[in-house]
């Protein structure tokens, strides 16, 4: 079996992910042969849909962190922000940056989290808009809602509400917010355009963009167009200066690479940790250096900022 079979199944740190029965925390989206040329853009989001719900019942983190880390590490949260939120958080974040510590987010802002999934930006953005402030947490996985809503609970923040819906077609009110956020999501979406667009739409003039996101170097197409590599946050991802390109299409301005990290065989092995397989330890270890030799070089996490412009008087 290949590597790329085996990403179908996910891409999850730890030696001990599937020691006996991998189809029991591993989603089995390469059951589909079909790379996401040939799908729909919705059987793409179900693919997705089920892959993060299956790793948010597993309590399991995925796209960035190396064996024995969870994702929070990694992704550069500090000890302050891991602090003031349920430490078993740490365990359920799916992210490659950390996009609130580099927002200049202000009490009484409203802040929209495209993909907040188990909800770590959205509590911590909470925190920096204060209670005359507003944070709304989209994500496109009711088991990732229903685990948002329970940790901020038991987090004590109130002014934090979490919405079923996809970024490209937001519940979201036109021109209701003064930030977006977004943590290695977008790369997620079928259309990029379209999500970008919608991010447009829901910010009020002036409004900004801060998004960590994974961005590709001349990736190999047999890797784009595999589903496994897609729900991995790999295969859909786009070019950088495409990325950079749908933002501004959708509108916005001063788009800018504010932080950058590319990945080597190192870095890439600590990001993808080892594929599922029912093989051992040591199988699952040589297909993850296999994938972390194809990754080196071509792949990047990136921080992007923009602006919405204001309206003309």
């Amino acid at each position: 079996m290949s590597w790329l079979t085996k990403l179908g199944k996910r891409i999850i740190e730890g030696d001990q992910c599937c020691p006996d029965t991998p189809a029991e925390c591993c989603p089995d989206v390469s059951a589909d042969r079909r790379g996401p040329a040939t799908q729909t853009a919705e059987s793409i989001k179900e693919a997705v849909r089920q892959s993060y719900a299956d790793l948010v019942r597993a309590r399991r983190a995925d796209c960035c962190g190396g064996p024995g880390e969870t994702v929070a590490e990694p992704a550069c949260y500090s000890a302050e922000q891991l602090a003031s939120v349920p430490e078993d958080m740490r365990g359920t974040t799916f992210g490659c940056g950390n996009p609130v510590a580099f927002a200049d987010v202000e009490a009484g802002d409203v802040v929209l989290d495209i993909g907040s999934g188990a909800g770590l930006d959205a509590l911590l953005a909470a925190h920096k808009v204060g209670p005359q402030g507003k944070v709304i947490g989209l994500d496109m996985t009711p088991e990732m809602i229903e685990t948002a809503r329970d940790n901020a609970r038991r987090a004590g923040v109130a002014n934090v509400e979490f919405r079923l819906g996809d970024a490209e077609g937001m519940p979201v009110e036109d021109a209701s917010c003064d930030w977006i956020i977004s943590n290695c999501v977008i790369n997620l979406a079928p259309d990029k355009r379209k999500a970008f667009a919608q991010a447009f739409r829901v910010l009020r003039p002036g409004g900004r963009l801060m998004i960590s996101d994974i961005v590709t170097h001349d990736l190999p197409a047999r890797i784009r167009q595999h589903m496994g590599a897609w729900v991995g946050c790999i295969g859909g991802a786009l070019e950088e200066e495409e990325y950079l390109e749908a933002i501004r299409g959708a509108g916005f301005q001063d788009v800018r690479v504010v932080g950058k990290v590319t990945y080597d065989e190192e870095s890439a092995r600590g990001m993808v940790g080892c594929c599922c397989s029912s093989e051992g330890a040591s199988e699952r270890a040589s297909e993850s250096a296999e994938l972390a030799r194809e990754l080196a070089g071509r792949m990047s996490s990136v921080r992007v900022s923009a602006v919405k412009p204001l309206l003309e008087e």
